[in-house]
């Protein structure tokens, strides 16, 4: 076999490992912007990089896999679902201490599933992995659970805030039917302009619990 005929050979073979390497590239970049949604964007955008938000989407993914993240057995939903409505049902005469509960709900559950819930930047990150498609509902109710904390949140804030924490707390509870009904930018459709509702008994949120998919009240007049 003349030289000539060895180095085309090579060459032909480099070109086919090249197009292998790069189909490959292109299906894991896909996968990523599939699973993460405008998580990967957004981290694009961050970063300044895809190479980077993509490496930093896979270490997330590796670390999620190697935590023991569990579905919820048909009890626990149900009792949680309950809880959540009993926290709905406690917006409507306490709505800043109804969405403290409902946040402490939310992180009661994840941690029953197996999600480290101590630092809230890993909790986004560890999120994004299984429910990038809530992450932006996630944001938005920490947001505005922060400015509740300083009183620095208005009713209409507070209703918003449980919405986003709803949305969420379906998708942990695998409710992905209306997990994602309600947008982030959702102010009031769908939500009665007043409700009303009997004092619910204390429970082990504090605030108190609540049934996800019931809509959340305004708060009653005085």
């Amino acid at each position: 076999m003349s030289s000539g005929t060895i180095l085309i050979i090579v060459i032909a073979i480099i070109v086919v490992v090249a197009a292998i390497a790069g189909i490959a590239y292109e299906t894991r970049r896909r996968g990523l912007q599939q699973r993460f949604g405008p998580e990967y964007d957004r981290l694009v955008k961050e970063t300044g990089s895809r190479a980077k938000a993509e490496a930093e989407l896979a270490s997330r993914q590796r670390r999620v896999a190697g935590l023991d993240i569990q579905p919820l057995d048909p009890a626990a939903r149900t009792r949680y679902s309950q809880d959540w409505a009993t926290i709905q049902e406690r917006f409507v005469d306490a709505p800043q201490d109804a969405v403290m509960a409902a946040q402490r709900l939310v992180m009661t559950v994840m941690k029953e599933r197996g999600y480290p819930t101590e630092r809230g930047d890993q909790v986004v990150a560890d999120l994004s992995v299984d429910h990038a498609n809530v992450l932006d509902h996630y944001r938005a109710a920490y947001d505005i659970s922060q400015r509740a904390g300083d009183s620095a949140a208005s009713t209409e804030d507070l209703r918003q805030a449980m919405i986003h924490y709803r949305a969420l707390f379906q998708d942990l509870l695998g409710d992905t039917s209306t997990a994602t009904d309600t947008p982030v930018v959702e102010t009031t459709a769908g939500l009665p302009m007043e409700g009303d509702a009997e004092e619910p008994a204390a429970n082990g949120y504090d605030a108190e619990p609540a049934s996800a998919g019931t809509e959340v009240p305004r708060q009653r007049r005085s």
